[in-house]
């Protein structure tokens, strides 16, 4: 029968003041993407005073790699990402966000103050000689936010190529949707791919009280939407996942004048990659069908994140690492998450920590908060799960 780690359990727990400082500290000064300098500093800070000296800063942005090596063995990457939300906070709280219009409201935050005490639990295991291998610290910036190249700092930190070494790199989410003692697991394509498009349908403007003289864009419009709209219930199989949804339409200034140009912006949304290649040839379509009723056509489709694929291999060490808590084995939805450049290079896995309050909020919005209690069975299973992939040498 399985147990609990009880000493694993007790030392989590004692770390929870310390856990509560960081994260508080870092919610109460969030950087947005790419501009993560003081999270940054603050994180080398904590471990250089807790003793770790092999730390590399300034990885793919302000991105930081710590290293702690106990031996020959496994390299096992444990990551959290540290970048804040264009939100303003709206929680009333004494640590609340003193950066205007910037909030920690997707929980990076927690995840910066977790692996902070993941790496505390293995400074002190590493001078008592309790694990043989390489743990590597992964702060990763801007998981929010691709730079002008289209890259979020995944990709940047991977094109380091510090992280070539690795055998397996393991991540956590806060999840305020599931409470404390509670997770959410999932093998395979866990979260979606994550791709963008932008439709500019060009026509000639005009009188509204002519339209017969204009090629009317907001008309062809309507013809294009449909098309998309189109392509969620009969293109894609019903028992497969993949959507697109408009965001954006823009359009004229006047209620009497035919603009000269219609704007839409959306979202494709899909699981795997024979629905996401699929979505994007068929919206290579449009400027044809624009081009058909008199108009002309901009298109640009943006690739972003990835489906997050998990390693089942990684997974089955997470529920054995998890237990007693109670797991869902779900996926975590239409969202995206740029870990998933990871798992495409190094076998990998996320788990969603169960995290809700009495009163429940969700992911990036400006009442976001956290059971901060959670974060001790972070800490705890995040630890558990490294030691046992580096007695197993990685998957």
């Amino acid at each position: 029968m399985r147990t609990k780690n009880a000493d694993l359990v007790r030392r989590s727990q004692e770390l929870h003041s310390s856990l509560v400082k960081w994260r508080r500290d870092f919610h109460q000064h969030p950087e947005l993407s790419f501009q993560e300098q003081r999270t940054s500093r603050k994180v080398e800070e904590i471990l250089r005073e807790a003793g770790i000296e092999d730390i590399e800063t300034n990885v793919g942005g302000y991105g930081l790699i710590a290293t702690i090596s106990n031996g020959p063995g496994a390299v096992i990457g444990v990551r959290a990402d540290m970048d804040a939300l264009p939100i303003e906070e709206e929680t009333g709280f004494a640590w609340a966000s003193k950066n205007h219009g910037v909030m920690h409201a997707c929980g990076h935050d927690a995840h910066t103050a977790i692996l902070l005490g993941v790496a505390h639990l293995f400074i002190e295991d590493a001078k008592a000689n309790r694990f043989q291998g390489t743990v590597k610290f992964v702060f990763q910036p801007a998981e929010e936010k691709c730079d002008e190249q289209g890259e979020t700092g995944a990709v940047k930190m991977l094109h380091s190529n510090k992280l070539e070494e690795l055998d397996s790199i393991l991540a956590l989410h806060m999840c305020p949707w599931r409470k404390r003692g509670e997770v959410q697991i999932h093998d395979g394509p866990s979260m979606a791919n994550n791709d963008e498009f932008h439709i500019a349908i060009k026509g000639d403007g005009g009188h509204a009280g002519y339209p017969h003289q204009t090629v009317d864009p907001v008309w062809i419009s309507t013809f294009v939407l449909q098309n998309l709209y189109s392509l969620n219930g009969r293109k894609v199989d019903p028992l497969d996942v993949g959507t697109i949804s408009i965001g954006k339409i823009r359009a004229g200034e006047a209620n009497n004048i035919i603009p000269h140009e219609v704007e839409i912006r959306g979202t494709m949304r899909s699981y795997s990659n024979e629905v996401r290649y699929m979505l994007i040839h068929e919206i290579n379509k449009i400027p044809s069908l624009v081009a058909s009723l008199g108009g002309e056509c901009d298109l640009v489709v943006q690739k972003g994140e990835p489906a997050l694929y998990n390693a089942p291999e990684i997974n089955a060490v997470f529920r054995k690492a998890a237990y007693p808590m109670t797991i869902y084995n779900e996926p975590f939805g239409m969202g995206s998450e740029d870990f998933s450049h990871f798992t495409q290079k190094i076998p990998g896995a996320m788990f969603f920590l169960g995290c809700a309050t009495e009163k429940v909020t969700n992911l990036h919005q400006s009442d976001f908060n956290i059971d901060e209690s959670a974060m001790c069975d972070g800490v705890r299973v995040l630890a558990e799960s490294t030691y046992e992939l580096l007695k197993q040498g990685g998957i």
